[in-house]
């Protein structure tokens, strides 16, 4: 199991993320630590296994209750970029912006996240 990422972790990440802004690139340790931690909450907040929040290279997590799979690729995946799951999980962005600019990658009945965005760091 991942070692857990402290709330001050995770918040001193996301203002490292925030400060480096469109001028420049967020350190990859911050960025990874970001995109950990938001997933890390995710999955506090919908725990559970039937759909797969996937963000490379970064993290992969299980969340909402429901059937669970134990073989091959689930069936209800979201794939998305670091920069697009920041946005989308501290409310910078709304699911469906993303999804209409071809930023989200969902398959599955249970793929839609939306209702659980956006989180509280």
């Amino acid at each position: 199991m991942p070692r857990r990422i402290t709330t001050e972790e995770g918040r001193s990440a996301l203002e490292g993320v925030r400060a480096a802004g469109e001028a420049s690139l967020p350190s990859r340790t911050d960025l990874a630590t970001a995109v950990r931690y938001l997933l890390q909450l995710l999955a506090e907040k919908a725990p559970g296994n039937s759909v797969e929040v996937r963000v490379p290279p970064f993290g992969a997590v299980q969340v909402v209750e429901g059937p669970r799979h134990t073989r091959g690729t689930p069936p209800n995946v979201v794939e998305t970029d670091a920069a697009t799951w920041i946005a989308l999980a501290t409310g910078q962005e709304a699911w469906a912006d993303a999804a209409a600019q071809g930023r989200i990658a969902a398959s599955g009945t249970r793929a839609d996240i939306s209702d659980l965005l956006p989180l509280r760091p």
